[in-house]
């Protein structure tokens, strides 16, 4: 309805316009620019007084409507805008932030890495030592005992010696004093030859 009256009015104008100039044309008054002519200026107060109450009755409101919408949806696209502008801020400190936990997170499992890795090396270096030192230990021992096996046989095989020289001697010459001073003497010096050993 509104568009009806507004288009009635805008065509109505110019053909207002157009009989109010060949009013003035029959009239035959052909004056110049500064003259009065009331019929003119009569017609065309009536037509822009009209053409402005049809405008400001339907026109002007529906142009103040479409302005405020514009206006109102504008603010509203810049409000939107802010927000999500302020949303993207959030997210993109909130991503920084898991970013720095992550790399912190990353440098964190690194140091326990090599704390791990140092640690098992250690272990490892005193296993080896603990190994290498019972191996010696072990050593030792062995040779211990073989040292005293052989310090055994010797003894053993002295004893034999001894009994084997004593026989002989026994033999020969059971009451000669120098022969016991013999196989003492000789007893004694595979004594100190076992003892010098040890």
């Amino acid at each position: 309805m509104r568009r009806l009256v507004i288009s009635a009015s805008l065509l109505l104008a110019p053909f207002a316009a157009a009989i109010a100039q060949e009013a003035q044309h029959e009239s035959g008054g052909g004056g110049g620019l500064m003259s009065l002519q009331v019929n003119l200026m009569f017609w065309t107060l009536t037509i822009f007084g009209i053409l402005y109450f049809v405008l400001r009755k339907y026109g002007f409101p529906a142009i103040l409507s479409a302005v405020e919408a514009r206006e109102k949806a504008l603010e509203e696209a810049i409000a939107g805008a802010k927000r999500d502008r302020d949303a993207a801020a959030q997210l993109l400190a909130e991503h920084q932030a898991k970013i720095e936990a992550a790399r912190g997170e990353a440098q964190k499992l690194i140091a326990d890495g090599r704390a791990l890795s140092e640690k098992m090396r250690q272990d490892l270096l005193e296993q080896t030592r603990k190994e290498q030192q019972d191996m010696l230990e072990r050593a030792k021992r062995d040779i211990e005992g073989e040292k005293n096996k052989a310090i055994s046989q010797l003894r053993r095989e002295a004893v034999e010696l001894a009994l084997a020289g004593a026989s002989k001697v026994i033999e020969q010459n059971l009451d000669s004093a120098k022969n016991r001073q013999l196989v003492e003497t000789y007893l004694g010096s595979l004594g100190n030859l076992n003892v010098g050993r040890q």
